[in-house]
């Protein structure tokens, strides 16, 4: 089983409130100390739980602009070569190899309109892309989340 019920309420919990200690987090699951810290580091281990850092909004940062680009790249070196250079634009924020008319995927963020078209000058300055195509978003009714997959894996795994 990848995770359990106990795995899963331990994650919504610190999804919802990330800055929870471990005596906490065990008070409110109803376990011990122990067992969250060991679920906690087998999580860890395991690659099931990423990272503990803050999430960060954008558009507190002024980047009040969200679009996503896919780009069609020169595929003499593979995808690597040409992520690793995006990777290099502070405003994109990911890259996905992807299959369709495109190569590559990214989601990426400016100021402004006009702010984006300067982000996306330097992404077709990228060696090894050669066309791009671009979709702003106008909202996020459904922001990035996992914790319903989460919350559905132990009763996918039981049933």
């Amino acid at each position: 089983m990848t995770i359990d019920e106990l795995d899963s309420r331990l994650i919504a919990l610190l999804t919802a409130e990330p800055r929870l200690g471990i005596l906490e987090c065990s008070r409110r699951l109803g376990v011990a100390r122990g067992t969250v810290q060991a679920r906690l580091d087998r999580l860890v281990e395991r690659g099931v739980i990423t990272g503990f850092g803050p999430d960060v909004s954008p558009v507190a940062l002024g980047y009040d602009v969200t679009a996503f680009v896919s780009m069609e790249i020169r595929q003499v070196a593979g995808h690597d070569p040409v992520a690793d250079r995006l990777a290099r634009i502070p405003e994109v924020l990911e890259v996905h190899t992807i299959t369709g008319d495109s190569d590559l995927l990214c989601r990426v963020v400016a100021r402004t309109n006009a702010d984006l078209q300067r982000v996306i000058d330097r992404i077709v300055d990228v060696q090894g892309v050669l066309r791009t195509n671009s979709i702003i978003a106008l909202d996020t009714p459904v922001p990035y989340r996992v914790v319903p997959l989460v919350a559905d894996v132990p009763r996918r795994e039981a049933g």
